[in-house]
């Protein structure tokens, strides 16, 4: 029997306020256990939350960016389930009226398009963390996470592969860090995905029995885990007669397999009623307009802005959209003067090579667009050759350290003295009576030995054309 896999994704991401969701302590990632919180957040008798404004903004902006109807008049609910990441035994959310609804997501895969809906964008905040300590054989509970802002975003059940999640997880984790709502630090907890699975006989308009599989912490987990998965539900019916049960199953990445955590709840099991300390959120049409027009421009019309306005390849448009950090380092160097298709030629040959070398982040890197636009000014007005300029770029790259000043201090400055290349040419031609007589033979490989040997005697300071040119012209004889 041939089988179609339905998935549908719920994602959640941390907003990146500087405050919690209900309350004034920190977000920030780390810290020693249980110090980022205050009796808010940990459920305190007598204590009330007070909805931080800065999230209720980016969720109208995460919704506005995922074409989602923003709801006007939202409200707040309790979620309640008893584990001991959650202090106080309930969790605030939105289920009846959440902040976004029936938004799409297009995405590629291949040449193939299609439209991811979005069924709904909701805000909620964040349960805490248990820690498992083997050597001591015990768990503690760690709260700072608790009451951290999220928006979780729930798809419609319209993929169909493990390619199709991840490249909207791809568009997703783009759209996202563009807009500044997010880092969707999957490695942190800020990006976590929720993937519910079920698999029905190809042609079939009914859906089986789901599982939701959680502990998902990368994107090649998730894509080894839908396989996993899809193929453990067709062998439970197909080789063992037996019948899917719908449960939450934890994938283990050591393993390479889905284990059973749960079965699985439904809504009715979280006995949710609308929460009792939070005002409805009314949102005012100006209000709406002024999120909007605050919108940055997205890597697809920035991808196509290059195109057009720079003249740029559409790979190379594509590369340097991948996050708002390149793109911006990108358009601050051209904006200083340098030539757009030198600038992208510099920053895909050099920059990502040396910040993948070095395992850092454009954001990360104290390398600024005014020193690469120096460089490629050197390069333009032929102070330096492409290979000097290469290794003055490798230099400076670290510290940031001033090209002009590292050029002059190290004698690096292309020369310009034509008489002195023409005399080293023909100094080099003079030394290898043998090889020039080889090359006017018609062995014309040996014209790259000649160039290397010139090069070598001007100390790479030469402009390789020029050399060229002298040797083309002394050579004829």
């Amino acid at each position: 029997m041939e089988w179609e896999t339905v998935i549908g994704l719920e994602t959640h991401v941390e907003l990146a306020t500087r405050t919690k969701i209900f309350c004034s302590c920190t977000t920030e990632f780390g810290g020693a256990a249980n110090t980022h919180c205050c009796p808010v957040c940990t459920g305190m008798p007598g204590t009330l939350p007070v909805l931080n404004k800065k999230v209720l903004e980016y969720a109208v902006k995460t919704s506005l960016a995922l074409n989602c109807e923003v709801t006007r008049y939202s409200k707040f609910d309790r979620k309640n389930y008893f584990y001991p990441d959650l202090p106080k035994a309930y969790q605030i959310s939105q289920l009846y009226l959440p902040i976004g609804r029936d938004g799409k997501v297009p995405i590629k895969v291949g040449s193939e398009e299609k439209v991811i809906r979005i069924h709904e964008l909701h805000m909620e905040e964040d349960a805490g963390k248990l820690v498992h300590d083997n050597w001591i054989d015990q768990t503690r509970a760690d709260y700072n996470r608790c009451g951290v802002p999220l928006v979780e975003i729930v798809t419609e059940p319209d993929f169909r592969t493990a390619d199709e999640v991840i490249a909207y997880l791809e568009k997703l984790r783009s759209t996202l860090t563009y807009l500044g709502v997010s880092d969707c630090k999957m490695q942190e907890g800020s990006l976590r995905c929720d993937v519910n699975l079920s698999v029905r006989p190809k042609g079939s308009s009914e859906f089986g029995t789901r599982t939701e599989m959680k502990n998902l912490n990368s994107f090649k987990a998730i894509a080894r885990a839908i396989r996993y998965e899809a193929r453990r539900q067709q062998e439970l019916i197909e080789l063992d007669h037996k019948r899917v049960i719908q449960e939450t199953r934890r994938w283990d990445e050591n393993k390479d397999a889905s284990f059973s955590m749960r079965s699985k709840e439904n809504a009715q099991d979280y006995r949710y009623f609308p929460e009792p300390d939070i005002p409805p959120v009314e949102l005012s049409e100006s209000y709406l307009s002024e999120v909007k027009a605050g919108l940055p421009e997205m890597a697809e019309a920035k991808q196509a802005r290059y195109i057009s306005a720079f003249g740029l390849p559409a790979y190379d448009a594509g590369l340097l959209t991948e996050t708002r950090e390149l793109a911006d380092f990108f358009e601050e160097t051209v904006a200083l003067g340098a030539d757009p298709k030198e600038t992208a030629h510099w920053i895909m040959a050099d920059l990502l090579r040396l910040l993948k070398e070095q395992g850092l982040e454009v954001k990360e890197m104290l390398f600024a667009p005014e020193t690469l636009a120096a460089i490629i000014q050197m390069v333009a007005d032929g102070k330096l050759n492409r290979g000097t300029a290469s290794k003055v770029f490798e230099a400076v790259f670290a510290e940031n350290a001033d090209p002009v000043a590292y050029v002059k201090e190290h004698g690096l400055e292309q020369i310009q003295d034509t008489g002195l290349v023409e005399s080293t040419v023909a100094d080099i031609l003079a030394a290898n009576p043998g090889q020039v007589t080889e090359y006017r033979a018609g062995k014309e490989k040996l014209f790259g030995f000649f160039v290397g040997q010139c090069m070598r005697a001007l100390r790479g300071k030469a402009d390789p054309k020029a050399v060229n040119e002298v040797l083309k012209k002394q050579l004829k004889g």
